[in-house]
């Protein structure tokens, strides 16, 4: 059984229709990106999952049960922890702050995550809109890991980061994976996450166009430049 299971969704903003039947999988343990260009519907599909946008028809399991018309909050119970695009930190709050906000406890610790993340720690106690960008991506995945759930949801994580603060993030993502975290990426970032993942899709105009594996994809010359705009 997938731990999480997307079965012919089709998801709509009023009446403009975004997902159309999309499909897709993530087993427990296993590192899956999704990859796009702007407009495919990337994010569309994680808020469909996370209950932000609930889809009109299809199912959305976690772990067997089905999560499709549930709230939010009982999606976020049920083990899915979403790292959102943009950050969406609390700024006026402390580092500390941010990170207890949800935190459950069971697994991940405080200690735990300042151990991942060092300069965390070093800026516990300061405001997280004084944090440079790179640190509040790292903020927010820390949070997203004290919520301690079994599904690590990431929506383009390395958005607007130097190159440097992206391989930082890779490295860490690498290191959750071997973890054996379950981890849905979405990204626009190729490098990134063919580095990551053990499978991969590509989605286009709300459709999943393409599945296999980061070495399969590499070969694929037609996929790469047709969907993802990859030399």
């Amino acid at each position: 059984m997938s731990l999480l299971e997307v079965d012919r969704i089709h998801t709509y903003y009023g009446e403009s229709h975004i997902l159309h039947g999309l499909s897709l999988s993530v087993e427990a343990g296993e590192a899956v990106a999704v990859l796009g260009r702007n407009g495919a519907g990337k994010t569309t599909m994680i808020r469909s999952i996370v209950g932000f946008t609930p889809p009109r028809e299809g199912r959305i399991l976690v772990d067997g049960q089905a999560t499709h018309r549930w709230p939010a909050y009982r999606i976020a119970r049920r083990g899915v922890a979403l790292v959102p695009q943009g950050r969406r930190i609390f700024s006026p709050l402390s580092v500390r702050e941010n990170l207890l906000l949800g935190a459950r406890a069971d697994g991940w610790t405080l200690e735990r995550v300042f151990g991942l993340f060092p300069r965390l720690r070093e800026r516990a106690e300061q405001a997280g809109g004084t944090l440079s960008g790179g640190e509040q991506q790292m903020l927010a995945v820390g949070r997203a890991l004290l919520t301690n759930g079994r599904l690590l949801v990431l929506d383009e994580p390395s958005e607007g980061l130097a190159p440097l603060i992206v391989r930082e993030i890779g490295r860490i993502l690498q290191g959750l994976k071997g973890e054996r975290l379950s981890i849905l990426l979405v990204e626009q970032n190729y490098h990134l996450a063919l580095q990551v993942a053990d499978r991969v899709y590509v989605m286009n105009k709300g459709q999943i166009v393409y599945e296999g594996t980061p070495a399969s994809l590499q070969g694929d010359e037609n996929v790469k430049r047709r969907y993802l705009g990859v030399a």
